[in-house]
């Protein structure tokens, strides 16, 4: 069941739809995204929290400027969409649960996570400045 009515939340999931993210509301979505995916794919855990609108979502936003960049974008929503956010967080092997948070695949698994821990304190030029890298390093 959701946290926050969906009107509330709407303008915060358009903040990454209007910028070509693919928005997965339940499991079967993900699957469907992320199961047997080819290339590089970010997969953005969204959320309500300050460190998701005022760091997280425009750094996300930042590091799309980059020549380099995932092949594929998507999210899931933290709190409103459960049952897609548990079963994107599988796909992240070996990582705890955290939103937001940053997951880059590449051929279905797992090659870079940023988490909550790496948003708080920082401003969105500095994360944005890790996905960067991230892309280089691994979207080519």
């Amino acid at each position: 069941m959701p946290m926050y009515p969906e009107l509330m939340i709407a303008p915060m999931r358009r903040e990454l739809t209007q910028i070509g993210f693919l928005e997965m509301r339940n499991a079967e979505e993900v699957d469907t995204q992320l199961q047997h995916a080819n290339g590089t794919v970010l997969v953005v855990v969204n959320s309500m929290c300050g460190c998701a609108a005022g760091k997280a979502r425009p750094g996300i936003a930042l590091a799309l400027q980059n020549e380099i960049k995932p092949d594929k974008l998507t999210t899931v929503f933290a709190g409103q969409d459960p049952e897609a956010t548990s079963k994107a967080r599988g796909y992240f092997v070996g990582m705890p649960p955290s939103s937001p948070s940053v997951a880059l695949l590449k051929d279905g698994k797992l090659a870079y996570m940023l988490h909550r821990r790496d948003i708080e304190g920082r401003d969105a030029s500095a994360i944005a400045a890790d996905l960067a890298a991230a892309f280089e390093q691994h979207c080519k």
